[in-house]
């Protein structure tokens, strides 16, 4: 059993869809900083010996000069090793790998951006930065990025969504940040599980109930407990509850954290995890317990499954994200490229985000690390059969008649560790410790009131506009 196939154009359009959803979702307002989707501090990030501050290297023809990037994108080590070694390795002139820069954290990249501004217009080290929109929008609500709208005109043959091009104006008349890719998450299944689908499940249009009775199914063949979430320290766990069930379930997700509704999701949890593989709560990336064969059915994101369908194309099954009560709920991500007015360089970064964007790079980019074009172009020929799969998964997703935006975190700053740690102790408390959910969310309800009175973050997207911090139900 397969997902559907599309054309490539077909692929686009909905791509395009998504893209549409996000841009009425979020608005133009540029709320601060949300939580990259990067290990947590600790985690190898590729960073070289120097740290933050690497040697220049000696400039090669055709760069336009030395250039340093500073990226939240593609931190991860294996990542990083990537986008050095592949996406980097045709660049004109040949990008020393030590001025590649991660930034393992959000907290790292502002940090860091922030030294960069305090040293002046055009004496800072760093000349590109590549993070995620709301990385970069406080940036631009402090002035700290140049204006390229003539290098966007000028890459307009390349398709880029205009959403997302409108997205990096950030609310006002200049283009500060140019869309360099986008991904989300989806669920990745073992062509073993197949056979314990639901009777009259439909791949393409799961609902979680659906995954809780495939799992039972599984293990009532006498299989074991092979559903498998990336619950692990170095997982994306959190976002699961921020951007897929509690929204799938309440259609919010924040001013819905104490409600009725988020009761019965963490219902669903305590139930469908008698079918998770206990090892769960170590596991970081998906595609090595898929690949083990520890988990037929995972959920996790895109760059963190592409290992298994790229090994074993013929092997797994990507799935959209499965629909709650309220929708098909799912989490964008989008990242972009922009210049800090501190740039020593801004000619050679302008060249660089000329290459990083292009066709062929983005080919590569998608082949190497999973993430999507942010571009109506067609993707490329001959694409990798396991690329092919997962595309085909995201299409059906966005585009999907109940499809449910939910964004990434907004305006947190400091507090995106703390706002993480919320979910991450409700499911400890409640699908691990065993304690009853009302209490729990009683409990932790201040605390991630908290997070916004200190951050004074307002609610974005699926949660309705907020008049300064959002406001959590329940809350005192």
């Amino acid at each position: 059993m397969h997902v559907l196939t599309r054309s490539p154009r077909t692929r686009a359009l909905s791509i395009g869809l998504m893209v549409i959803l996000l841009a009425a979702a979020c608005g133009t307002g540029g709320q601060a900083t949300p939580v990259a989707d990067t290990p947590p501090a600790g985690t190898p990030s590729g960073t070289p010996p120097e740290g933050m501050s690497p040697e220049p290297a000696s400039p090669g023809p055709g760069t336009g000069g030395e250039v340093i990037m500073l990226s939240t994108q593609l931190a991860p080590l294996e990542e990083a090793e990537k986008m050095r070694n592949a996406i980097l390795a045709e660049y004109p002139g040949g990008f020393p790998a030590e001025n590649f820069v991660p930034a393992a954290t959000a907290a790292e990249f502002t940090d860091r951006a922030e030294a960069e501004a305090n040293a002046g217009e055009g004496n800072g080290e760093v000349s590109l930065f590549g993070a995620l929109h709301g990385d970069l929008s406080i940036l631009a609500d402090a002035g700290q990025l140049t204006d390229l709208s003539d290098l966007a005109d000028e890459l307009g043959d390349l398709g880029l969504l205009e959403s997302y091009v409108e997205l990096g104006r950030f609310g006002t008349d200049q283009q500060l940040m140019i869309p360099w890719m986008q991904a989300t998450y989806i669920m990745a299944a073992s062509q073993e599980a197949m056979e314990y689908l639901p009777e009259d499940a439909d791949q393409n249009a799961l609902t979680w109930e659906d995954v809780t009775e495939w799992g039972r199914n599984i293990a009532d063949a006498g299989h074991g407990q092979r559903l498998g979430f990336p619950a692990g320290p170095d997982g994306l766990w959190h976002r699961f509850f921020q951007g897929f069930a509690l929204p799938a379930f309440t259609g919010r997700v924040n001013t819905a954290f104490n409600t009725p509704e988020a009761v019965e999701m963490w219902s669903w949890l305590e139930e469908t995890w008698e079918f998770v593989n206990p090892q769960s709560s170590t596991y970081g990336f998906m595609q090595d317990p898929l690949q083990s064969g520890e988990v037929w059915v995972a959920w996790d994101h895109v760059a963190r499954l592409r290992d298994a369908f790229t090994a074993n194309p013929e092997g797994y099954v990507a799935l959209p994200a499965p629909a709650g009560p309220q929708g098909r709920a799912f989490m964008p991500v989008v990242a972009g490229l922009a210049i800090p007015a501190s740039a020593p360089n801004p000619e050679g970064a302008r060249e660089l985000i000329r290459y990083l964007v292009s066709a062929e790079t983005s080919a590569v980019t998608l082949r190497e690390v999973g993430f999507f074009p942010a571009t109506e172009a067609e993707l490329p020929a001959g694409l990798d059969p396991g690329i092919q799969n997962m595309s085909d998964a995201v299409v059906g997703m966005t585009g999907a008649s109940d499809a449910l935006p939910a964004l990434l975190p907004v305006g947190l700053g400091e507090q995106n560790g703390a706002y993480n740690q919320v979910f991450r102790d409700v499911f400890e408390s409640v699908v691990i410790g065993g304690q009853d959910i009302q209490t729990v969310l009683d409990q932790q309800t201040p605390n991630l009131q908290a997070v916004f009175d200190t951050s004074g973050a307002a609610c974005w997207s699926p949660d309705p506009p907020s008049d300064g911090p959002c406001q959590v139900q329940g809350a005192e």
